[in-house]
């Protein structure tokens, strides 16, 4: 840790402190050139890999757009927000957990499809018609009729 006062390289770690809400590290150093203290912080990154598109681009992954997606499924569904934001949340630590660099889109669609499964069933249908291209009414009856099986699982 360069000094900010100076520049120099060699500084000192005095105290090491958990923030309150653990999240972060507090650090007093001193530097051992001109003697000043400053305070740093530790916190953690997490990098989200970057998706590969059906054409071959990649993108960031943007947990914007993946609400947006849900919410466009969802539209005038009656699925409370907390519900859509668990949703999201579960589909950015699986993709965290994965440990890829990059992921493709299908990927990220299929994960989609199994939260909107667990939501509701007409939002679901929806997601899949974009997302599998339907093309004819055969398509949308055999969706409704995976999701009115017993035991459909997606």
């Amino acid at each position: 840790m360069h000094c900010p006062f100076c520049k120099a390289e060699d500084t000192q770690v005095i105290d090491s402190r958990v923030s309150e809400d653990g999240d972060s590290i507090r650090r007093r150093r001193r530097c051992l050139a001109c003697n000043k203290r400053f305070t740093t912080y530790e916190t953690v990154e997490l990098r989200l890999p970057q998706v590969v598109k059906r054409d071959g681009s990649r993108t960031e992954f943007d947990l914007d757009k993946l609400r947006t997606g849900f919410m466009r499924a969802l539209h005038k569904r009656p699925v409370p927000t907390p519900l859509v934001d668990d949703a999201v949340a579960t589909i950015a630590q699986q993709v965290l957990a994965l440990g890829e660099r990059e992921i493709p889109s299908r990927r990220i669609g299929e994960m989609v499809m199994k939260e909107l499964y667990k939501l509701d069933k007409v939002a679901y249908i929806r997601f899949a018609s974009v997302y599998k291209s339907f093309q004819d009414v055969d398509d949308f009856q055999d969706a409704i009729k995976e999701v009115q099986k017993p035991s459909g699982k997606k």
